[in-house]
Formats: C-alpha cells, structure tokens, sequence
C-alpha cells in the first residue's frame, strides 16, 4: 500500500468555517479522508495539519510551533517510506504580522520541497513524489479577521500564479484548489464540508493521474 502525507493547515485539520480549531469536520469529511474513499481504499493517508501553520515561519502570537517547515522533517521521519507528499499552505504568511508577498510565500513553499528532497523518505531512499496545492483564495470579506489578514485577499488571489512558478522550477506537480472550491462565506478564509469533498475528489484524480507503476 502506497503512503501519502497531506500537510497543511486548518483547510487540512478541517475546521469548520466560522469555527475554532476545536470545530473540526470528523475523518470522512476532510478532503484528505474523501481523497482515500476515491482512491478506493489503496493508499494509507497521513493527514498533518495544524490550524494556523506557516510555511517557514514563527509565529510571534500563536507561536514558533506553527511554522511547518520546524515540523516537516520530523514528520517525514516518523512516517517515511512515503510515495507522495501534499503540500496545502499558504493562507496563514498572508497575516498582516508577516508583511509578505506572494512570490515569498511561495519561496516558502519551495524550502519545504527542498527539504523533502534533501531528506529522501520515499521508497530505498528516493525522492517522494511532491505536490503544491495553492488553497482556494480568500474571500473580500473576512469579518473580524480583517485587521489579522489585512491585504490577504488580494494576495492570496495571486498565490495560484507563484506556487505554479515554484513547482515548475523545483519539477513537481502542482494543483489550484481555488479552480474546484470556493472559502465559505461564514469565515472567508475555510472550506466548508461541500468544499473538502470537491476538493478531494479532484485531488484523487491527480494523484492518479501521476502514474504509477503497477509494482512499488
């Protein structure tokens, strides 16, 4: 059975939109659980995600553990041999305490990559396969999130067109999320459980439409 890792941030933990981090969607409704139904039972999913995870930064008010990439190498340890890694962050380096654009939150994304080549957890040692998610844009209106993601909007919209760019200069396969699902208006910034089921069953697809040998 072939291995794949979905780490992301609360898109992936599956908080329900207006919710906390408390308020999740249960396993079968997260896009990562969907995503195993469609690969009809085939592959053993990982899911990894934390509300609130960066991709390579510390957060100075809900702290240093949210940056992914501390995290992402013990977690490719602790579950290596692994044949695919989804990557699903982003949102989170659009908060107004970052003050960054969308071609260095891409970057950021692209050190995880790097790291996940450097480190060798897929099968006899290999590079894994990776793919980049983009996460679906966020909406205009974002409630009282507004001050925390001033500008996010807007850059998260342009997030798509950077994380392309990295994964066609790092050779790995990339997905825009936001061409299958929208944010849910409760929150503007969270998929809803409609969402996670488009999103993965679109991913499923993707995943098979890598190729795979018949034999690992």
């Amino acid at each position: 059975m072939r291995s794949v890792l979905c780490y992301g941030d609360s898109n992936t933990h599956g908080q329900v939109p207006g919710g906390t981090p408390l308020q999740r969607y249960g396993p079968a409704e997260r896009w990562p659980g969907v995503m195993g139904r469609a690969l009809r039972g085939k592959w053993h999913i990982i899911e990894e995600g934390l509300s609130g995870r960066t991709t390579v930064r510390d957060d100075p008010i809900e702290g240093a553990h949210k940056n992914g990439r501390t995290y992402l190498k013990p977690c490719l340890q602790s579950h290596m041999t692994l044949d695919l890694v989804i990557i699903m962050l982003g949102t989170n380096d659009l908060k107004a305490r970052f003050n960054q654009p969308p071609s260095e939150v891409a970057m950021g994304v692209g050190c995880l990559v790097h790291d996940i080549k450097e480190l060798l957890p897929g099968p006899r040692g290999t590079v894994p396969e990776i793919m980049i998610v983009s996460p679906p844009p966020m909406l205009d209106e974002i409630r009282e999130w507004h001050s925390i993601f001033a500008g996010g909007p807007e850059k998260s919209r342009r997030l798509a067109l950077e994380f392309e760019i990295i994964a066609d200069s790092l050779e790995v396969h990339f997905f825009d999320a936001g061409s299958v699902v929208s944010c849910d208006p409760r929150d503007g910034f969270h998929i809803n459980e409609e969402a996670h089921a488009a999103l993965g069953n679109a991913l499923a697809r993707e995943v098979e439409a890598i190729g795979w040998p018949d034999e690992k």
